[in-house]
């Protein structure tokens, strides 16, 4: 079933509406595959590609993606940039990458999404983004992997700062229009991708309402916003699992009662924590409180040997986890890193607005070129031991 899913979608085609058998479920605190297993999910997050982050880009002023957006239109001209763009999505995942993923032991992907590239300003639903979401999710499929397709950018923005897209403040949570669109958005994600037995389940928001706004307000709107998205995607993909993000940068579930629909999840992150058991008693608490099953969606960045502590932590009381994230620029806390290019200093200076002195053509066309062979998977290096710190293969 999964490999005939994978070639529709490759081809184009609708995938086909699976019975609730064939897909992953939930049974108490764990998921279970179609065959009974339970499954401990050990995923990684494709970050930095469907919703492009300033840091990953080592910007420290463009860290949002419509300010990433401008700087590369600073550099390039709109035109340009335009490309820039459609190659930087062709060739920052791809299915090389998807396959290795898979050779070294992850069982899931987690993909975070930006709304705009599935939607336009005024709710239709379009863009670029429906065909590479495709793409990877037929490679995972064919390779064995499940898909959490993740929204890290929601219409006017979850969080409140750079990394939903929106204004600085969670506009979500007030504005009817744009929860909404939020809504629109995840039916036509689910109706897409309804019965697919590679998709596990759906990710609504990336860490929600952060704990500098308004939380009182907030979070008593968070849970019956997610009632509304389950009703809306259980319509048309009944069977579906959905994963609902903790409030305050998806670090508490203080918000939230006992589960309103079946086949729900709860996830959290955590990065840089304490690796004893006080770190995570309180989500342990609320799983045991309602039977209900826990995922550390985002974590890492950090060094192997806190990884390594991080992840047995959470092996030790049957939870999953996605580390963050899979491909980064120039460093050791991820899977592949990216080459820097020569004169990316200047490009960042630039990007960032520390300098007003624009480089030359010939070092942006040198830079950019660099940057874009580089993200190819055949290029990027392979951080073996922070493989093995995730109890993963280690080098060949």
């Amino acid at each position: 079933m999964r490999l005939l899913v994978a070639l529709l979608l490759m081809m184009g085609l609708a995938a086909p509406v699976a019975h609730a058998e064939a897909l992953v479920r939930i049974e108490g605190k764990n998921f279970v595959e179609p065959d009974g297993r339970i499954l401990r999910l050990k995923g990684i997050s494709l970050g930095n590609w469907l919703m492009p982050e300033g840091y990953m880009f080592k910007f420290e002023v463009a860290k949002s993606p419509r300010q990433i957006y401008g700087a590369f239109d600073r550099l390039l001209g709109p035109e340009r940039a335009a490309d820039f763009w459609r190659e930087y999505r062709d060739s920052y995942i791809t299915e090389d990458d998807i396959r290795f993923i898979k050779s070294v032991g992850f069982n899931m992907v987690r993909v975070p999404l930006h709304w705009r590239l599935f939607m336009g300003v005024d709710g239709e639903i379009e863009g670029e983004g429906w065909a590479l979401l495709d793409r990877v999710v037929g490679w995972a499929a064919a390779a064995g992997l499940y898909v959490i397709p993740d929204l890290h950018a929601a219409p006017g923005g979850q969080t409140g700062i750079n990394h939903d897209d929106g204004p600085g403040y969670p506009l979500m949570f007030y504005v009817r229009r744009d929860r909404d669109l939020t809504i629109k958005l995840w039916r036509a994600v689910a109706q897409r991708y309804r019965g697919n037995p590679a998709i596990l389940g759906y990710d609504i928001l990336n860490e929600p309402i952060a704990p500098y706004h308004d939380v009182a307000t907030l979070n008593a709107r968070l849970e019956p916003f997610y009632k509304r998205a389950t009703a809306a995607i259980r319509d048309v993909d009944p069977e579906r699992i959905v994963i609902l993000a903790g409030g305050q940068w998806s670090s508490s579930f203080a918000m939230f009662g006992p589960p309103f629909a079946r086949n729900l999840a709860y996830t959290y992150h955590s990065f840089w924590a304490s690796t004893k058991r006080d770190s995570i008693q309180r989500h342990l608490n609320f799983a045991n409180l309602y039977d209900v099953p826990l995922f550390l969606g985002e974590t890492g960045e950090l060094t192997d040997e806190w990884n390594e502590e991080f992840r047995r932590l959470h092996e030790r009381h049957g939870i999953g986890w996605s580390f963050w994230t899979y491909k980064n620029l120039d460093t050791p806390s991820t899977i592949v890193s990216i080459p820097r290019p020569e004169g990316w200093k200047e490009i960042v200076a630039f990007a960032d607005g520390t300098t007003k002195e624009r480089p030359s053509p010939a070092l942006i066309d040198r830079a950019v070129a660099q940057y874009l062979d580089g993200i190819r998977f055949r290029n990027g290096t392979v951080r073996w031991s922070y493989l093995a710190s995730l109890g993963l293969k280690g080098a060949p």
